[in-house]
């Protein structure tokens, strides 16, 4: 059974911040810092160079008990004993929601109320919304705190905000009605990668412990 709670802090792999790191490496530390969930990305990589590294990480996730998810290869996702697949607004995703089953997790990126509503109607579980600019996806246009917040709006699906994203702004994204923050460069270019990861649960942990308190 999904669980929205699972996407608070979301890490997705990276290949493009060397440091000695893959994604393999990149994912352990994340897990290792408290990662709530891990999504691999790996444009750079065929499918069966993707398929073995994928394996690996749904092995560490399976370990860790939290999602892993795959994005948009989605057999690759299925072959490897991923979680769930994450795909963009140029994917049918009723089509993938087909293809995968309805046990499956199906993110779907969108770019404003039109796209979370056709994700909505494709059978997605939930969408993510780029927030701001990054050089890790300079093909998404970023949407502000207002754009999130208003699929927010539109939409019963859980919400994660992804583009830009670090510890000193992710409490304008939760506040802006995210269920949870997406980060690539946050813990992938981090000096100390696990480190990165642990100061973002706790960023997540206190923003909810105050909601708690103020009600």
């Amino acid at each position: 059974m999904f669980d929205p709670r699972s996407l608070e802090v979301y890490v997705v792999t990276s290949g493009s911040f060397g440091r000695g790191r893959d994604h393999r490496s990149i994912a352990r530390a994340a897990i290792a810092g408290g990662a709530t969930a891990i999504q691999l990305r790996a444009p750079e990589l065929d499918d069966e160079e993707l398929l073995p590294i994928a394996r690996d990480i749904a092995t560490l996730c399976g370990e860790a008990r939290i999602p892993f998810l795959v994005n948009d290869r989605v057999e690759v996702a299925l072959r490897s004993g991923a979680d769930g697949v994450h795909v963009g607004q140029d994917t049918d995703a009723a089509r993938v929601r087909q293809r995968i089953g309805g046990d499956w997790i199906l993110g779907v990126s969108a770019a404003d109320v039109d796209d979370a509503l056709v994700a909505e109607r494709a059978g997605a579980d939930y969408l993510g919304v780029t927030v701001w600019s990054t050089p890790t996806k300079p093909d998404a246009a970023p949407r502000g705190l207002e754009g999130l917040h208003d699929v927010v709006l539109a939409t019963p699906l859980p919400v994660v905000g992804i583009g830009g994203i670090f510890a000193s702004n992710a409490r304008l994204v939760l506040g802006s009605g995210a269920v949870g923050i997406a980060v690539v460069s946050a813990v992938a270019a981090a000096s100390d990668p696990v480190a990165a990861t642990r100061e973002l649960v706790e960023v997540v942990a206190g923003f909810r412990a105050h909601q708690g308190v103020t009600g």
